[in-house]
């Protein structure tokens, strides 16, 4: 089996301790460490720790757009929930990724509106367009989508936020569920009107 190419392992390596430890935990010393080369090397791919952490965010973004919105739904309302699921899954799974790609300062960061309505984004663009079928369908009631999906996107981002910081008293699985009411309340009063 062939080694990786050295960028490979420096992202590999910065990616594991953002994952472990936090942003704040990656240095160019330790990255270059925990990738078997020297920290010159590190230089020789990667100006500075920005720019290698601009190079995991991009990566990390782009394996969520891979992996986001791939569950099996019977409808629409399914397919929602699964969204939420793959959000929470991501979100709870990897607290540190989750802070530095969606809640942490950076440069480059997408920014709302312009990013967002330009598709920018891989773990919001599935809902955008799941917004705009259900507005089509006549499933929810007609608005602007793209704030209607930042509605329903800051909810369950503000849960994990409350949840990460020790600010919810319950086990995982009781605060997937509320997110899963919670939601559900929220889609409720987006429904269009079938009187």
């Amino acid at each position: 089996m062939s080694e990786l190419p050295t960028v490979r392992r420096i992202e590999e390596a910065a990616r594991a301790i953002l994952v472990d430890e936090g942003a704040d935990a990656v240095t160019m010393r330790r990255v270059a460490a925990a990738a078997g080369i020297t920290p010159m090397a590190t230089y020789r791919h990667y100006p500075n720790r920005e720019a290698l952490l601009r190079a995991v965010a991009d990566a990390a973004f782009a394996e969520v757009a891979r992996s986001w919105g791939r569950r099996p739904h019977a409808d629409l309302l399914s397919r929602m929930f699964g969204l939420l699921d793959d959000f929470l899954d991501f979100a709870l799974g990897m607290p540190n990724l989750y802070a530095f790609l969606l809640t942490d300062r950076r440069e480059g960061a997408r920014r709302f509106p312009e990013d967002f309505a330009a598709g920018a984004s891989p773990a919001f663009t599935p809902l955008l367009e799941l917004v705009r079928q259900s507005m089509a369908e006549g499933v929810l009631r007609e608005d602007d989508p793209l704030e209607v999906t930042l509605t329903v996107t800051s909810h369950s981002q503000g849960l994990v936020q409350l949840y990460l910081g020790g600010r919810m008293g319950m086990s995982e699985a009781e605060f997937r569920a509320l997110c899963r009411r919670t939601s559900e309340r929220i889609l409720r009063g987006l429904a269009a009107d079938r009187t």
